[in-house]
């Protein structure tokens, strides 16, 4: 008995012993596509090691985003400004706002100037030019007369929109104002202040708009405050041409609402910077409980997880331990009170076995402590962005360039003879001199930092300056160098990894190539020996017949 079996177009017809040609193919080319099976594994582990690449990026992009939220100190050191009556005024207070009581009193707000026509019109619609020809509306404001041709027959409400379409309008908005009987044109300045006047210009020649023909409503003038019984004197305020002052009180915008006098109360609010410091050691967590994931070892099996031994993870992982852990730079432990995140309750649970092992945990009395003695000294080491400072009275910081001057300690020394400066260096670098201030030379940490020498006196003098980065800023330069799409550790190894893949793609679509032909190779092969075998069969059965014939 034979059997047929049929395959890639190919058809073995097998012997009376069952030889199935067919499944023999299907499975020499599976044990050659095991091959294949283990560089599929092989692309995986490599793709998955991407994959965590780009989520650990995206991670330490949200903790750079979220530390950016509070890198300076008047977004890290949050202060309230609580007004006793809220309808004279109220205020915001920055970092820079000093903690206390102030008593404002505001003898009036400042005002735009506002005034109404003494003609009206039954309608909107109606003519108030019934000259027959064109006229002008001119005005005043700010010392600056302007002008509108107003068409024959033109009504009030061509000429509110002549005057508010003008492209030569400084600032002036017309409008239509009904007592119940009759419509009336309204001019408003939109500035405050005594500045800011305006008047019908006498060149008006529509007639019933002209000079004098509008009643003023309202008079532009300045706002007239005193603050804690300054400027004395029952007669002398300060005046501000706006209602919103930032310039009196430092670091607190005042916004004034109407006459009065109120007590303004300044104080930090504590919750506020607990939470911002909770933040950022939540955020940093997060970070440090990914890597601690995706590098943990399990100690039953001592088998490593997918990116344990990594050193582009390891970089990355020491990197942001150092920011956390060091001094923070440009701070010096003899004239700050905190220079590290320990010295204010933070540190790294390094105990064996925590569940929070290798992440930051926060000593709340140690912390409150600390808030409780200098708020500001905890701001700063957060959030100082780029502040300069010396340690000497023979010199000053004077300014540096943002972008360009790097923040650190800088060695400085100078000599004076005859009342010059004769030589100086910054962080050992020549440094050049201008009069009486050094400056920094490009090419080295230094550059654009300013100093301006206070003692010139003939001898030689050195000292210690300072450009203070707080700690969120330090998080801050370190991800940006992390992160980068070029530079990046994870981009570089992510691009390694790639070309990887690339590679492994390569040689899994050669191994395909090969197989296929093997196949098709051995599907010939095989149909000529089923055929060879078949005419045996054949040639087999009529012997056999022949031999059953002689026997008869």
């Amino acid at each position: 008995m034979s059997t047929t079996s049929t395959s890639a177009a190919i058809t073995f017809t097998g012997l009376g012993n069952g030889t199935d040609f067919a499944s023999m193919i299907d499975k020499l080319v599976a044990v050659e596509r095991t091959r294949i099976t283990s560089l599929e594994t092989w692309r995986t582990t490599w793709t998955d090691k991407i994959e965590a690449f780009q989520a650990l990026n995206t991670q330490m992009l949200s903790l750079k985003t979220a530390l950016e939220g509070m890198d300076t100190k008047g977004e890290f050191l949050v202060k309230t400004a609580g007004s006793s009556d809220s309808n004279v005024l109220a205020a915001t207070a920055g970092a820079e706002a000093q903690v206390g009581t102030h008593v404002i009193e505001v003898e009036q707000i400042a005002q735009n100037k506002i005034m109404v026509s003494q003609t009206g019109a039954a309608t909107t619609t109606e003519s108030i030019n019934t000259s027959g020809a064109s006229r002008i509306f001119a005005y005043t404001y700010k010392g600056k007369t302007y002008s509108v041709d107003v068409p024959a027959g033109a009504s009030m409400a061509d000429l509110k929109n002549l005057i508010n379409m003008d492209g030569d309008n400084p600032g002036v908005k017309a409008a239509i104002v009904n007592d119940g009987t009759r419509n009336y044109l309204q001019l408003r300045g939109m500035d405050t202040g005594a500045a800011a006047t305006l008047e019908v210009d006498s060149s008006t020649t529509l007639a019933g708009f002209g000079s004098g023909m509008f009643t003023q409503t309202q008079a532009n003038q300045d706002a007239k405050l005193k603050v804690d019984g300054w400027p004395a004197g029952e007669d002398n305020y300060l005046t501000r041409a706006t209602n919103s002052i930032s310039d009196i009180v430092e670091g607190v915008t005042l916004n004034l609402r109407s006459a009065g006098k109120v007590s303004l109360d300044i104080e930090t609010d504590l919750d506020a910077v607990k939470a911002n410091i909770e933040t950022f050691v939540e955020q940093v967590n997060t970070v440090r409980s990914m890597i601690k994931g995706m590098t943990a070892v399990d100690t039953s099996t001592n088998k490593g997880s997918l990116l344990t031994g990594n050193y582009g993870v390891q970089l990355i992982s020491s990197r942001l331990k150092e920011a956390t852990a060091g001094t923070a730079i440009g701070f010096d432990w003899l004239t700050d009170p905190y220079t590290s995140l320990s010295s204010i309750g933070i540190k790294t649970d390094a105990a064996e076995g925590s569940v929070t092992a290798g992440l930051l945990v926060i000593d709340d009395d140690a912390l409150d402590t600390a808030l409780n003695n200098d708020i500001d000294a905890v701001a700063s080491l957060f959030s100082a962005y780029y502040e300069g400072s010396t340690n000497s009275t023979d010199f000053s910081y004077a300014s540096h360039i943002q972008g360009i001057t790097q923040a650190g300690s800088y060695k400085v020394a100078y000599t004076v003879s005859g009342g010059v400066i004769t030589s100086a260096t910054i962080n050992g670098n020549e440094a050049t001199i201008d009069g009486n201030t050094i400056l920094g030379k490009y090419g080295n940490p230094e550059a654009g930092l300013l100093l301006e020498v206070k003692n010139l006196t003939d001898g030689s003098y050195s000292g210690m300056a300072d450009m203070k980065l707080g700690k969120t800023g330090e998080l801050i330069n370190n991800l940006k160098d992390l992160t980068d799409s070029k530079t990046g550790p994870l981009a570089i190894l992510e691009d390694n990894y790639n070309d990887i893949t690339d590679m492994i793609d390569r040689k899994i679509e050669y191994e395909e190539t090969r197989i296929s032909t093997m196949e098709t190779r051995l599907r010939e092969r095989y149909a000529r020996l089923d055929a060879l075998l078949g005419y045996y069969d054949n040639l087999s059965t009529s012997l056999e017949s022949q031999i059953a014939d002689l026997d008869d």
